[in-house]
């Protein structure tokens, strides 16, 4: 028995011999004339070189896509909190809007119709004639039609005293319509009197047809632009 064990320890000593000679004096150039143990563990090593290549460039990829989708959390994340932030003060927002409209029907009452620009001068002339004003001057201007609404220049010349002025300007800012004083000049006349000149301008808001109009033509002249 132990003679027979001796022998397979002289076998196997024989064989990884035979195997490492194999190895030896093998040339770089001529692989197709190596044994047959080398050529297989040529292969083998250059089989587990590729499979550790594919490993790691899989990792690589999976981890630039598990970057981009973090990222892609991230951004998703913020959007939910603002989309969260939002629902929460929708009625909140509801609320200003129907303060705003109700603000702009309020504005907008405040303008003379087309229908009304007649009796909103007559106003002005009666607040300075009943400011013992003497009018010189009283000249409606040319139109300029806005997106939304129409301004009216009126040229004035007065003449008075200067408290009669002043009292003209606050009759002039409390009439219900929107009317301003612009580019006022008071100068002194020979009967201690004085004459102002000033613009005043009034506003209008534009009817449905006129807004369709206007709105016509501001598309045409900006496609001529173009």
């Amino acid at each position: 028995m132990a003679i027979a064990n001796f022998s397979r320890k002289i076998d196997l000593t024989g064989l990884l011999r035979r195997i490492g000679d194999q190895f030896r004096g093998l040339n770089a150039n001529e692989l197709w004339l190596w044994p047959l143990i080398p050529r297989y563990a040529l292969g083998t090593v250059i089989t587990l070189f590729v499979l550790v290549a594919l490993w790691f460039a899989w990792l690589t990829h999976s981890n630039d896509e598990f970057e981009e989708e973090r990222a892609k959390e991230v951004t998703l994340r913020a959007d939910y909190k603002k989309k969260v932030a939002q629902a929460a003060s929708l009625e909140l927002l509801k609320k200003q809007r129907e303060q705003v409209q109700q603000y702009v029907i309020l504005l907008e009452k405040q303008l003379p119709s087309k229908a009304e620009m007649d009796a909103l001068l007559s106003d002005i002339n009666q607040a300075g004639l009943g400011r013992s004003l003497q009018f010189e001057l009283f000249r409606p201007g040319q139109v300029s039609v806005k997106d939304y609404y129409a301004e009216l220049p009126i040229a004035l010349r007065v003449t008075g005293r200067y408290h009669d002025f002043g009292a003209f300007a606050a009759d002039i800012a409390n009439l219900s319509r929107i009317v301003t004083l612009n580019n006022l000049s008071i100068q002194p006349q020979k009967d201690d009197s004085l004459t102002m000149e000033a613009t005043a301008k009034t506003f209008r808001y534009l009817d449905a047809d006129e807004q369709s109009a206007q709105k016509k033509a501001s598309a045409a002249d900006k496609k001529a632009k173009q």
